[in-house]
């Protein structure tokens, strides 16, 4: 019997059993004709997955971290103590600095360009407690004027610079005055070289480049401050390269001149340094009739410079002595307590210390102080090195170097 095909029925037989096995063994059928062309693969093993599209790296934001806060730098230290600070003497309640805590005016704003000669010289006209805003850095104010106290605006008169502040006369000028028989600055009593006010405290102040030369009111000196009536003293204080006049027989106070205090009271000088300074008598302090108590302070460098002492000798201008301190006068008292003058020089008299009292009323004391190497290139008095003392007896010295 043959198919339709002609194919012999033992053959077709024979061939189903084969195709069957086939099938089953997952032959592949054959494509159906309308299928196209398949794709052509690799020779050997799988075809490869498709690849997928790499998709665009997107950058990732930093993070937003906090603006660090600029600090203002710390404001410097303030200076060393000045003075003496292992001089050791007890400050008396009427010695020590004056509260400022309150001030009735302040100079400047808090910035070194506001504080200046104008507002220092309107501040210390109208008086009170006078402080000082002008920045956490120490600051320097160029005086153009000298600043003068009106005396009726007392009773006190307070001028505190905190310790960083210096006023410079440049070299060309007196840097503060207070005078109580001044008619320009204003009568308030009928005796002024006696009277109780204004009382003027300077402290935690700088003066320096003061120079009183060719002022000869009241007989001149002076260079830094000049100041007579009323009360004054000087607390924490330094008093660098001032000047007065280089010659006269009885002028001086190259940083302080003073006359005519109340009742004969002294001027309290603590804790303060003067240096430097230049005057015909004088190099740092000099009075006619005042007393003086100068506690835990340094005197160095300073010089007495005039020639022909006091009298002047004949021929010469006068001045010459008192290298640090020209006292002159009838009864008055000087007290160094825990006090180092040291390397200072006078032309004629007394390295250290002028001292002459007209009617030898005068007394002189050193407690816990050293004078040493002070040469005076005329006079001294003997036992005493440095001193020219005229008063009652001689000096008192107590657990003190004088040499």
């Amino acid at each position: 019997m043959r198919t339709r095909a002609g194919t012999p029925a033992a053959i077709l037989a024979t061939l189903i059993p084969a195709a069957l096995i086939l099938a089953a063994c997952g032959s592949p059928q054959a494509p159906a004709a309308d299928a196209g062309p398949r794709p052509t693969t690799a020779a050997a093993g799988p075809a490869a997955p498709t690849a997928r599209p790499t998709p665009t790296a997107r950058p990732r934001p930093l993070p937003v971290l906090p603006q660090a806060k600029t600090m203002p730098p710390p404001p410097p230290p303030p200076a060393p103590p000045a003075g003496n600070p292992g001089g050791g003497a007890t400050i008396p309640a009427e010695a020590r600095a004056v509260d400022t805590s309150h001030p009735t005016r302040t100079i400047g704003t808090g910035t070194p360009a506001s504080c200046t000669s104008a507002a220092v010289v309107a501040a210390v006209a109208a008086g009170g407690i006078i402080t000082f805003n002008c920045g956490p850095a120490p600051v320097t104010i160029a005086m153009t004027a000298t600043a003068k106290i009106r005396n009726a605006n007392g009773p006190r008169i307070v001028l505190d610079g905190g310790g960083r502040v210096t006023l410079s006369g440049g070299g060309a000028r007196r840097i503060l005055y207070m005078n109580t028989c001044d008619q320009a600055q204003g009568y308030t009593t009928d005796h002024c070289q006696d009277q109780d006010t204004p009382q003027l405290t300077v402290q935690n102040l700088t003066f320096t480049g003061g120079n009183s030369t060719g002022q000869m009111v009241e007989g001149g000196g002076g260079g830094a401050i000049f100041v007579r009536g009323g009360r004054f003293k000087v607390v924490n204080s330094r008093f660098v390269n001032n000047r007065c006049d280089s010659t006269g027989p009885d002028l001086g106070g190259a940083a302080i001149r003073v006359l005519s205090q109340y009742h004969g009271l002294p001027v309290y000088v603590t804790n303060s340094t003067f240096s430097g300074g230049v005057c015909s008598n004088g190099g740092a302090l000099s009075s006619i009739g005042v007393s003086w108590t100068v506690l835990n302070s340094s005197f160095t460098g300073n010089s007495a410079v005039g020639n022909g002492a006091n009298p002047a000798r004949a021929g010469t201008p006068g001045g010459g002595s008192g290298g640090a301190i020209y006292l002159d006068g009838n009864l008055f008292t000087l007290v160094l307590r825990g006090t180092s003058i040291v390397n200072n020089h006078a032309r004629e008299g007394g390295g250290a210390v002028f001292f002459v009292s007209n009617d030898r009323t005068g007394t002189m004391r050193i407690e816990r102080s050293t004078l040493r190497a002070n040469p005076n290139d005329g006079f001294h008095t003997d036992g005493f090195p440095g001193i020219f003392f005229l008063g009652s007896g001689q000096p008192v010295k107590v657990a003190s170097t004088v040499q």
